[in-house]
């Protein structure tokens, strides 16, 4: 299974936040940290600040910060909301002819589970967890400093 690039960053920008120093980032140090295009920073950033996970203040003083629902949200959860209740395959076909074979496939079913499967493995997971050592210093050691 492979994650879209917004779940990864949505990832990265949340693991980035749970290790900041006193000092809050803006999106824009957020996104060269990071070395992403800041328009993608923002989208991800959006989407976050609207599920609650991150709060961004704008202005002098401002900047990114976790709310403690961010702290405590599952890696699973975070990565369900980001790639979406979609099945790992298109068998309806979307805008193609749907699969032949759908009406008795077995595929569909086991690829299905396999996807809960991973989400799984990812629920028992938090920030902290993804973060600790020796992750959490390299993440503060990519980060500029003022």
């Amino acid at each position: 299974m492979r994650l879209l690039r917004s779940t990864d960053l949505a990832l990265r920008v949340l693991m980035r936040l749970a290790v900041t120093d006193p000092s809050t980032p803006t999106t824009r140090q957020v996104a060269e940290d990071m070395d992403v295009p800041y328009t993608h920073a923002a989208k991800v950033v959006a989407e976050l600040q609207h599920l609650g996970l991150v709060d961004a203040r704008r202005g002098r003083g401002g900047g990114l910060s976790l709310t403690e629902k961010g702290r405590t949200a599952s890696v699973g959860a975070v990565v369900r909301r980001f790639e979406g209740d979609g099945d790992v395959v298109d068998c309806e076909g979307g805008t193609t002819t749907p699969c032949p074979l759908s009406p008795a496939c077995k595929l569909r079913g086991a690829l299905r589970r396999a996807q809960e499967a991973f989400y799984a493995s990812l629920d028992t997971l938090t920030l902290e967890d993804v973060t600790a050592a020796p992750t959490g210093p390299l993440l503060l050691g990519i980060t500029r400093r003022p």
